[in-house]
């Protein structure tokens, strides 16, 4: 649901013959043309090689709220997926910051357009707006809140800023969770069923008043009407192919391998691997927990592997792992490199955007909505 111009005067295959020294050093010459008009930003989940060329760091909120309240910045460069790109959009773009830049728009760039979300795109606006539709013929959708995680299209955030709903993450799911139930009996929770199960079990509901909804099934997402009338949070049935990977047999394995080793992860990780890890927290909590614990702490961390590995080199006083026996990495994140960053700089400076993120006026709007609803929460 947003806007996209590409110009391709620029052509990106030759980018691919270039080695990383060179493109190194034409990113590090682009960056210092356009000066501080440039924000780029990278993901906790990105590859080193691209983190080196970062101004900011962090998970996509975060990034995104940095790179719109500072003054001097033109150009976002957003080394994530889109729809990180698509929020970095509506809040540089905002009313109040167009105002205050008399009009003039930030320019938001997504290096490789191919570079999506597995998990936002389990919840398509269709799927969605039918469901809801089906959900009114059982409940009353004015006794449910929608919410959906940061994690999602622009078009999903818009849904909820127009039924009274609200965006999470994985930080403050629990106190948006609260809020929630503050305003309605009933919660919808969209796109991660595991983040919205862990969250919820964690405040006493129970599995029995959660039923998952399962958009390719016909009738209620598979559910019985009885399931739905007596539930408290209505689930999506997606999740984020990473932390799917996890379970608990890594647990079991790590724990019977190395005595005294601590299970760190991430809520988007199944139920059965929440339950019996030591710590569970967002990318930020696993940061700081990791920064925090004394030397010749051992950790197995459930979370995606280039994140792992680089608390792994940061941390060399403490025993890291990653939790999983297979690589799992977050491969669309990866599909942004040294190339796609120097083609993307490169064009900006020639004056002919590519992969540009515009976020249509009306879903901006209500985006906005259930965003600043979040940032309410406490």
């Amino acid at each position: 649901m947003s806007v996209v111009t590409l110009d391709s005067s620029l052509p990106f295959a030759p980018y691919r013959e270039l080695g990383n020294e060179v493109l190194r050093e034409r990113i590090a010459e682009a960056k210092r043309k356009l000066g501080s008009s440039l924000l780029i930003l990278g993901h906790h989940y990105q590859q080193d090689e691209v983190i080196a060329h970062a101004d900011l760091t962090g998970d996509s909120y975060q990034l995104s709220k940095l790179a719109a309240d500072s003054q001097d910045c033109r150009y976002i460069v957003f080394c994530g997926v889109h729809f990180m790109a698509e929020t970095a959009d509506i809040l540089a773009n905002r009313p109040e910051k167009l105002e205050s830049r008399g009009g003039e728009r930030v320019t938001v760039v997504l290096p490789d357009m191919a570079a999506g979300c597995s998990m936002a795109d389990m919840a398509a606006i269709r799927q969605v707006e039918s469901a809801w539709e089906q959900l009114g013929e059982v409940i009353d959708t004015e006794d449910l809140t929608p919410v959906t995680y940061i994690n999602s299209a622009a078009s999903l955030k818009a849904f909820c800023g127009r039924h009274g709903g609200i965006v999470c993450t994985s930080s403050n799911a629990k106190a948006v969770l609260e809020w929630s139930f503050r305003q309605r009996r009933r919660v919808f929770f969209f796109p991660d069923q595991h983040l919205g199960r862990n969250t919820s079990l964690k405040m006493g509901i129970t599995n029995d008043l959660m039923p998952v909804w399962d958009p390719h099934e016909d009738e209620l997402g598979g559910n019985t009407e009885e399931a739905i009338q007596g539930s408290r949070v209505i689930l999506w049935k997606g999740h984020c192919s990473v932390h799917q990977m996890f379970q608990a047999v890594h647990v079991h394995q790590f724990r019977e391998k190395i005595p005294g080793i601590k299970i760190l992860v991430h809520p988007e990780c199944p139920q059965e691997v929440n339950d019996i890890a030591d710590i569970s927290g967002s990318t930020s909590k696993i940061i700081e927990t990791v920064r925090s614990a004394p030397s010749g702490t051992k950790w197995a961390i459930g979370t995606e592997l280039h994140l792992v590995n680089r608390l792994k080199k940061e941390h060399p006083e403490q025993e890291i792992h990653f939790l999983s026996p297979l690589v799992c990495m977050c491969a669309t994140m990866y599909r942004i490199d040294l190339a796609h960053l120097c083609w993307s700089l490169e064009n900006i400076l020639n004056g002919s955007i590519v992969n540009r993120i515009v976020v249509k006026e009306d879903i901006a709007r209500w985006s906005l909505v259930a965003l600043e609803r979040m940032l309410t929460v406490r």
